[in-house]
Formats: C-alpha cells, sequence, structure tokens
C-alpha cells in the first residue's frame, strides 16, 4: 500500500511538473520574444511590442493535456485532444513542445524561435490551427469541437477522443446541438467520447451561462443529455494544484474505467451474437461519462494587476498584463509569474522538458500532439469502388439523378464498411437516396419503436435534424481519415456557411504544411433545390449556398452542377476520389431527361464543360447566331427545349448548346489553375455572338466568375430572381424568366438586334407563357405538354412536340404554336 502510495505521488509530481512547464510555455508564447528561458531579467526589448493571444483558458487545457499523458504513458491508449475552448492556441502548442513533436516537425525550431513566432507576423496563428501538431479543430469561431469529436471517433474503436468543452462554446448553438451525437455512437465498432466540461466562470467580458446556473441543474442537465457527470471543483480544495490533480486523476480514471466497461459489455454481447449464442446484441444505450472541470480563469497567473483582481475574472481572459513592455511593475510581475512554475527545474538549456516530465511522455504515435488521427491523411485509404457502369441510365430515358445515385452510395457503403458513411438531416429518404437502406440502417442509440424503419444500434448512415452538427462530424470523420458525403436540401445548407467557410481556412492552411497528409473531400451534395421546391414554398428556395462557396479560395473548392443523372454519378466518383477540397454537387432527385450516356457523362464531367452538338443547329445551319449556355439540371431542360423550339420555328437561325458542368472553370484563369484557359472559353462562348446562360442559382455569380473574359458583354445570364412561392413548377421557372419560352425569346431578340424579323414569333413565345400561366392557375398543374416534355431529338423517340401540339392555355390542338 506504501508502495503504491509513492507510485501514486511521484505520478501526481510529474503532472503537476508538466503542467507548469506548459503553463511556463504558454505565457512566454503570449510575452517574449527574447530570453526564453530567462537568463537575467525581463527587459523592455524581450517583450512583444503587440501582445496578443489568450491566457485565460489555458492552464485548464494544459491540465487536462498533463493527466491524458500520463494515462497514455501508464497505458498506451491511443488518445485525440481536441481543445474547444477559442484562442487554446499556446496551450496546443505548449505541449507539442513538451512532446517534442513540434521540434521533429518543424526541425531547428529553437525555443526563441518558437515563443517568437506566436501571434507573430509571418509566424503562426492564436488558435489552435492547422500548424499546430495535434489539432483537428481550429477554434477561432466556437462550437464545433464535440461536433469534430464524435466524428473522429466513429469506426475507430480503440481511439479515446477528449473534448475540452469551453463554457462560452457551450452557449452556442452548434455546441448545444453536438451533446446528442452520441446518439449515433456504436460502442461495438466506434471509438468514445470524454467531454470535459471546462467552467472557468467568464468569456471576453460576461459571466458564463452554464456557470452561474445551480450546481443541481448542471448535472441534471447533463443526466438528461445521457451522460453521467463527474464533477471536480478546484475551489473545494482552495485551488491547491495537487489536490487538484488527485481529484482530477481520479475523476479521469473513473471515466475512463465507465467507458472500458460499456465497451467491453458491448463487445461481448456482439461476439456472443454472432457465435450464435443469442439470438442478438442488445440494444445498449449507455450513459457515457463526462467531467465537469470547475477552475479559475487564468489560474496560477497574476491574481491582481493595477490593483484590480484578474486572476478568476474575465481580465484574466487574453493578457492579463497589457503593458509589460513600457510599465516597470506590469514586467515585474511577468517575471515573478513565470518564475513561480520554477523553470530552472523544468528545461534543460535547449528549452526541452527535463526530469519528471520523462516519466509521463508518451512514445511516438501515442503521442497526442503526433496522432495520426490528428492526421487523417497518413492513415487514409482509398475507398473500394464498382464501376459505374453497373449504374448508368440509358441516354434518352428519364431518372432521377439521386435516385441514380441511391445505389451506387449503397454498393460504395456495403464495400466500405469502416471507412465511409452517408450523413444527412432526415433526409435521406426524401433525397432519394433510400437505396443504400438495402445495405445498412440508420444508427441509433436511442429508445426504439415499433413503427420505426432502418434504425437499429449499428448503421451507415448519421440523421438528425441540426446540420452544424453532421457537417461537424463530417469534418472530424474526413479529418482523422475516413470519407463521407453530406446531403441536405439546398436551401437549408446556408446553416453551414460560416462552418464550410472556416473548413476552407483550415485546407488553406494545410495546404502550406508539408507534414499534413491530403485528406478525402469534404463532399455535400444539395438536393430538393430551388426549382423543385415550388411545392415548399419561397423558404426553401434559396440557391446562394453556391456564391458562399465560390467566395472562397477556388482551389479548394469545386461546385458542381450535373444537367442529369449519368453527369451526377461521374462527378460524385470523382468527388470520392481526390482530395483536400470542399466539392458541393447539386441535383434534383425528380424525375429528368438522360442527355448523355454514362460513357459521355463521364468524359463531359472531366471537361468540366462542352458544346452538345445535337442539341444545337449550328452544323446544319452553318454558323453561330447565338449561344444558348445552361448549368444545373432544370436549367438545362428548358436550355435544350428553347433550342428545340428555335429548331422547330427559326430553323435558319444557328444555335450553340453549351454545358458547363464545373461551375468555378468559369473562373478567371489568372487567379487559379483550374480556371479553364482564356482559348477555350473563347472557343465555347464564341465572344461576338450573343449568350443567353441559364443558370441554376443567382445571375450575379456568373458574372462575377466571367467578368474578365473576352465578350463578357455579350453574356446574359438567366436564374433566380427571389421570386419565390408556392406554386407549380413550371410557373416557379416563368417568375425568375427560366422558362423555355423566355430563354427563346431572348435569344431570337438578340439574334434580331432590333429587326422585325421574328416579332410574330417573339408574340407567339409570350403567348405561351400566359397560357401556360392560366392553365396552371385554373387546373392547378403544368400543361401536360410542359410537365412530360422530353426532347426530341433522340432516334428512338417519337416526336412529343412541334408541328401541331396542344396549347397549354386552352387544350386544343394548333397548327406550329410554339414550344409545343
Amino acid at each position: 500500500m506504501a508502495t503504491e502510495q509513492l507510485q501514486t505521488t511521484d505520478r501526481i509530481r510529474a503532472i503537476d511538473a508538466w503542467w507548469r512547464a506548459a503553463n511556463y510555455l504558454t505565457v512566454g508564447q503570449i510575452y517574449l520574444m527574447e530570453n526564453p528561458l530567462l537568463s537575467r531579467p525581463i527587459e523592455p526589448d524581450d517583450v512583444k511590442p503587440r501582445l496578443l493571444g489568450h491566457w485565460g483558458t489555458s492552464p485548464a487545457l494544459n491540465l487536462v493535456y498533463a493527466h491524458c499523458n500520463a494515462l497514455i504513458a501508464a497505458s498506451d491508449r491511443q488518445m485525440l485532444y481536441i481543445c474547444g475552448p477559442g484562442h487554446g492556441g499556446p496551450a496546443m502548442n505548449a505541449n507539442a513542445w513538451l512532446d517534442g513533436t513540434w521540434q521533429e516537425l518543424y526541425p531547428g525550431t529553437t525555443l526563441q524561435q518558437f515563443f517568437r513566432q506566436f501571434s507573430f507576423p509571418g509566424g503562426i496563428p492564436s488558435h489552435a490551427a492547422p500548424e499546430t501538431p495535434g489539432s483537428i479543430n481550429e477554434g477561432g469561431e466556437l462550437g464545433y469541437s464535440l461536433a469534430h469529436a464524435y466524428g473522429a471517433a466513429l469506426d475507430n474503436p480503440d481511439l479515446i477522443v477528449t473534448c475540452v468543452v469551453g463554457d462560452g462554446e457551450a452557449e452556442t448553438g452548434p455546441l448545444s446541438g453536438s451533446w446528442q451525437a452520441h446518439t449515433f455512437l456504436d460502442p461495438v465498432a466506434d471509438g468514445a467520447v470524454l467531454p470535459i466540461l471546462n467552467l472557468n466562470g467568464w468569456k471576453i467580458a460576461n459571466p458564463t451561462v452554464l456557470a452561474r446556473i445551480p450546481a443541481e441543474d448542471l448535472t441534471a442537465y447533463f443526466r438528461g443529455l445521457g451522460y453521467e457527470p463527474i464533477v471536480v471543483d478546484s475551489a473545494r480544495v482552495g485551488d491547491d494544484p495537487f489536490a487538484v490533480h488527485a481529484l482530477f486523476d481520479g475523476a479521469l480514471r473513473r471515466a475512463l474505467a465507465t467507458i472500458d466497461d460499456i465497451q467491453a459489455a458491448a463487445r461481448a454481447q456482439a461476439a456472443r451474437a454472432a457465435a450464435g449464442e443469442m439470438a442478438g446484441a442488445a440494444d445498449i444505450r449507455p450513459r457515457w461519462p463526462m467531467i465537469i472541470l470547475r477552475t479559475p480563469k487564468g489560474w496560477t497567473g497574476p491574481k491582481e494587476v493595477d490593483g484590480q483582481k484578474v486572476e478568476g475574472t474575465f481580465r484574466a481572459h487574453q493578457v492579463p498584463l497589457p503593458s509589460v513592455r513600457t510599465d516597470d511593475s506590469h514586467r515585474a510581475q511577468l517575471q515573478e509569474w513565470m518564475e513561480s512554475y520554477r523553470p530552472d527545474e523544468l528545461f534543460d538549456e535547449d528549452g526541452s522538458g527535463i526530469g519528471l516530465l520523462e516519466g509521463i511522455r508518451p512514445a511516438g504515435d501515442l503521442r497526442m500532439s503526433a496522432t495520426p488521427h490528428a492526421n487523417g491523411g497518413r492513415i487514409r485509404t482509398a475507398l473500394e469502388r464498382r464501376p459505374l457502369s453497373s449504374f448508368g441510365v440509358e441516354a434518352g430515358s428519364e431518372a432521377s439523378s439521386t435516385g441514380t445515385l441511391g445505389p451506387w452510395l449503397a454498393a460504395l457503403t456495403a464495400d466500405n464498411p469502416s471507412s465511409f458513411r452517408l450523413f444527412g438531416p432526415d433526409e435521406t429518404v426524401s433525397n432519394k437516396l433510400d437505396a443504400v437502406f438495402d445495405v445498412t440502417n440508420r444508427v441509433w442509440r436511442a429508445g426504439n419503436g415499433p413503427d420505426d424503419e432502418h434504425i437499429a444500434p449499428t448503421g451507415r448512415v448519421v440523421e438528425i435534424l441540426s446540420e452544424h452538427l453532421l457537417e461537424g462530424m463530417l469534418e472530424g470523420y474526413v479529418l482523422s481519415g475516413r470519407h463521407g458525403i453530406l446531403n441536405t436540401y439546398e436551401a437549408f445548407a446556408h446553416i453551414i456557411d460560416s462552418m464550410v467557410g472556416q473548413y476552407t481556412k483550415w485546407l488553406e492552411s494545410s495546404a502550406g504544411i508539408d507534414w499534413r497528409a491530403p485528406v478525402a473531400n469534404l463532399t455535400i451534395l444539395l438536393s430538393s433545390h430551388v426549382w423543385r421546391q415550388d411545392h415548399n414554398g419561397f423558404s426553401h428556395q434559396d440557391p446562394g449556398f453556391l456564391d458562399v462557396v465560390a467566395s472562397k479560395q477556388q482551389d479548394f473548392v469545386r461546385i458542381k452542377l450535373p444537367a442529369d443523372a449519368n453527369i451526377l454519378l461521374a462527378v460524385a466518383a470523382h468527388a470520392m476520389e481526390t482530395t483536400d477540397r470542399i466539392e458541393v454537387i447539386v441535383a434534383g432527385k425528380h424525375p429528368e431527361p438522360v442527355f448523355l450516356s454514362l460513357d459521355d457523362a463521364v468524359a463531359h464531367a472531366e471537361a468540366g464543360s462542352g458544346v452538345w452538338d445535337w442539341a444545337g443547329t449550328e452544323e446544319s445551319v452553318g454558323r453561330t447566331d447565338v449561344v444558348l449556355v445552361s448549368a444545373g439540371d432544370v436549367p438545362t431542360v428548358e436550355t435544350v427545349a428553347a433550342a428545340d423550339i428555335i429548331r422547330q420555328h427559326a430553323p435558319d437561325v444557328g444555335v450553340r448548346v453549351v454545358n458547363v458542368v464545373d461551375l468555378l472553370s468559369l473562373g478567371d484563369a489568372r487567379k487559379h489553375a483550374h480556371a479553364m484557359s482564356d482559348e477555350r472559353y473563347d472557343e465555347l462562348f464564341r465572344p461576338g455572338t450573343p449568350a443567353v446562360f441559364a443558370f441554376h442559382g443567382y445571375p450575379s455569380l456568373v458574372h462575377q466568375l466571367t467578368y474578365r473574359r473576352n465578350g463578357h458583354d455579350d453574356l446574359h445570364v438567366h436564374g433566380f430572381l427571389e421570386r419565390g412561392t408556392t406554386t407549380s413548377p413550371f410557373d416557379m421557372l416563368m417568375r425568375n424568366e427560366m422558362d423555355r419560352f423566355a430563354l427563346a425569346h431572348d435569344a431570337l431578340t438578340r439574334v434580331a438586334d432590333g429587326s422585325d424579323r421574328f416579332d410574330e414569333l417573339l408574340g407567339k413565345l409570350s403567348a405561351a407563357r400566359d397560357a401556360a400561366r392560366t392553365y396552371a392557375y385554373t387546373k392547378g398543374e403544368d400543361h401536360p405538354s410542359l410537365a412530360d416534355w422530353h426532347f426530341a431529338g433522340w432516334p428512338q423517340d417519337e416526336p412529343a412536340s412541334g408541328g401541331a401540339g396542344t396549347d397549354p392555355g386552352t387544350g386544343e390542338t394548333e397548327s406550329a404554336a410554339p414550344g409545343q
């Protein structure tokens, strides 16, 4: 017993030494650019001229890191550390330095350089950014840490993800929704997440909500969320570090023992079920542990500055001593503060940790700053993918694009049972991807009912009505080495605008870091889009997510607008094999014409755009009078239909039809390598020839992308004009000047160039629009000639329109009605 007690005491001393060393390095990064080991008294020129960084959250982050390291060193556990509190970068950097990982990844860095680079021009950010070893959570924008943690735990059965959640961060919507993520955690095949809520009581200038509610309400809240809270309150032991270490050591060991018990029980049941010893594994809904850690804000820092209390208040949030360079008393306090950690006991002359620290430093990849789970490209493997030929549909037929993609996703899921997942907010069925349920279920660890469908304790589909949580989990899943797709309604992708923006910044920063290995794309499939949300109304009609994505560095984002089911297969397959990008794909779920064979679709998607000779008339006429361009499935249908109208009723007009799949290839080739060359653009768009562009989203985006292209004044873009309501599909198009009649009218008007040669035809086109609206408003649906239209140019088809047709307004046959 005495020996065991001695070992425990030595462990606590080692943990305290690590904690003091990490605190010292944290303070040094914020303040010093010279004299890193205090070999002489601090002088004004030793201090950075601009003091940036955040001290208040760092002591608790360092405390947790030190304790986790001790457990890893003793047990060889695999652990990933996620730092949720904002601006926790100096603490994460400090521990990577003590681990030795920083020096390995950035060879030759001295302690002075390590201090100087922090929040310094040409240096590193104040957050736990991509430059920080061991990080997959940036921490600048708060709220995503727990979602990242749960995403990283999926399909990682041996991994414990320790996630420190700041009490300010806990007030955000994304974080609040993330507490329920354990509902989708399978204790058999997944790892575990240990949330640690650090209640230091303050944000930048205000108290935090969770720190001020009654203690019994706080624990009841987390029990209601499905956790078993373990409370460590430093105030109960007078904030004495050794006493707090003992309390937290016990709490952490208890939490990990509970996790071990949950996983062991679940895995034993699964093994018995697999051996046929029981009918099926029990549906275990564990009550996972979490730790509530109360410590003072800025613990161990200056207690008072200039007569005002600092430690334990909001004043400790950023830089407690703001005038060290110019104020002698502040400089003396900094000297006293840093010396209180007794650096001479902790560091050698190079600044490496020595003595007790060596006993709790994990080795190799077990170091949390070196774990491959935080550098997922190191362990990423390519997906097993069946040939697309098994899933393509016949050109000339009609098919749902997402309904065609569903079986391909099902095969991808079946063939990659531990490295691919589908995420979505209750819309897998709605978006016609339900073929995946032939091979898997929705994972669900809450209660079950007799009317549930495709709900099971294990599954590859994660559904919850929080795009924040889903996108965050996908990020964590991808950054730790796996692959996935998030599907959602187009209009509601705006919920994750900021998350996608932050992740793009992560990718951009990572691109300049040679030790960060490429990770799988973050792929977002938008369906139930603006042009087919006529029944749901104006609230569901918004294609503006594309504008958000296009505003980012275009080396790291792609926007794909497949025109039919086969092209969707091609772009989805490409998204699943490339890396280090955000891939946004927009595709409808309703049956639409299939324009290209699968082989042609693959070639077209690879090219990014191309001329569809079969849809135009320039070859037969011998010249190009107008270019009709489309990007998006419904715009393409209307563009081909408009070209068909001109073919039938103005056969002497030479029409070129161009389809664009890869939207950002239209951008400025001088700004990013992905854009098509000016020569290629001119070849497609024929500058000097009027071009009428039917675009899926807001017209301004195309103009932004093409403003420096030749002949930009010749480009006339139709798109969503923010004119929506609950109406019929074709009326929705007419409201936004996107229908075939409007496109043909615009094209012919520009070809006529002020002459009256097409006046009669233009009048008929306007009349056809009026008739279509009258029919819809009278009958409650679009005229069959519009709702059931298909291109008549395929040899196997009988012409469905042309010559004589049915007037959309009256239902009577008339001769040569435009668009019939």
